[in-house]
């Protein structure tokens, strides 16, 4: 998920960051505390989170809300979010605020438990999409792969 994050990286922003296993992971490969970015719903981890990791800005507030929050765009977005067990209207509102934030080579990340991408073709047609299908991820129980996700 944090393949070629690292201290050059600029800004990152994470959706759903739950306990902070990405997060973790992204400051450990150099992204500054001050370039992470969190969005999270639920408010106990929201108040974990920000306890954890200092420095880092978490917004207690929906992913779809993230081009609304920040002004500047980011390099890479980091979705921990289970989307193919979301409708897929909220799935496609998630990629578009990705999208929106994204700086224009910026690329979203996602992992997936399904035996297919996380979004139809047909919908990373219509968002001009191209996807690279990561290395399934045998360690992870249930195993999970990992898909690259930028602008045409």
């Amino acid at each position: 998920m944090t393949l070629g994050l690292g201290p050059t990286s600029g800004r990152v922003v994470e959706f759903g960051p739950g306990t902070g296993r990405f997060t973790e992971a992204i400051l450990a490969r150099g992204v500054r505390p001050e370039d992470l970015t969190l969005f999270e719903l639920d408010e106990e981890f929201v108040t974990y989170l920000r306890n954890r990791f200092p420095g880092v800005t978490v917004h207690e507030a929906p992913a779809q809300d993230a081009a609304r929050l920040l002004s500047q765009p980011v390099s890479t977005v980091i979705s921990g979010l289970p989307l193919l067990s979301m409708p897929p209207d909220v799935r496609e509102g998630i990629v578009a605020a990705a999208f929106e934030l994204l700086a224009p080579r910026g690329r979203f990340v996602q992992f997936t438990y399904g035996a297919r991408a996380p979004l139809s073709a047909a919908t990373i047609a219509a968002l001009g999409l191209t996807v690279t299908k990561g290395l399934k991820i045998w360690a992870n129980l249930p195993p999970a792969r990992v898909y690259r996700f930028r602008r045409a």
